[in-house]
Formats: structure tokens, C-alpha cells, sequence
């Protein structure tokens, strides 16, 4: 693929962590996924990776996936996975309870027992 076919293909916008590898550097690094396509995808971090760098990120829902580094701008950088995945996998909810957000609550009740709608 050329340079501008690589842009058509849909990403999903998104916010979740992940642990990263980099190839030369010891230990897993926490990374923010920006975006994820079928073929790659954008991290943030506090990290300095090289153009061309092979690296594994374990994508939520997915596990690891060995890639490289397409780009790198700032504390952004792309990463092009070596096979495809399944976007929507990532996105969907975790299967293990353990792992849920802990700020969610119960939605407000707004009415009272009796099905009368309660006065806020």
C-alpha cells in the first residue's frame, strides 16, 4: 500500500492503555491507544521510539501483537501491526469483572416503588 491508501482505512477513536515492548529496551512500557484500525494503530507515551523499531503491544481484548513503528511525532507515534485484528474486539466490554471501571455507578432512580415519579 502506498502512502495515501494507508489513510482510507477505518480507525476507531479511542481511549484505553496498554503495555508495550520495544525491541533494545527492558520491560513493558504503559502506552495510551489513540486509535485502532485492522492494521495498526496510535500510541502516546513517555517513551522515544525509532522509525522501523519492531515492538509488541498487548491491545485489550486482543493480547500481544508484534509490529513496528511507522511514525513517530512528539510522544505519538503509529504502529503498524505485523497481521491484522479485529478493532471492534478491542472495544468491546472486558470479560473479566475484575478489570471494570471502578468510577461507573448504578443509574439514578427516577421513579419511586409505586411507578410515581419522584420529585429531585
Amino acid at each position: 500500500m502506498g502512502e495515501g491508501e494507508h489513510r482510507q482505512i477505518a480507525r476507531d477513536s479511542l481511549f484505553v492503555l496498554a503495555e508495550l515492548r520495544l525491541d533494545g529496551i527492558a520491560g513493558e512500557h504503559k502506552v495510551r491507544v489513540r486509535n485502532l484500525s485492522s492494521g495498526g494503530l496510535m500510541a502516546e507515551g513517555d517513551l522515544s521510539p525509532a522509525r522501523g523499531q519492531p515492538v509488541w503491544v498487548n491491545v485489550r481484548n486482543i493480547g500481544w501483537c508484534e509490529g513496528s513503528v511507522a511514525w513517530v511525532e512528539g510522544n505519538r507515534f503509529g504502529i503498524a501491526l505485523r497481521e491484522e485484528i479485529d478493532p471492534k474486539v478491542a472495544r468491546a466490554p472486558l470479560a473479566d469483572g475484575d478489570h471494570s471501571a471502578r468510577y461507573t455507578r448504578p443509574p439514578l432512580a427516577t421513579s419511586t416503588p409505586t411507578g410515581q415519579i419522584r420529585k429531585i
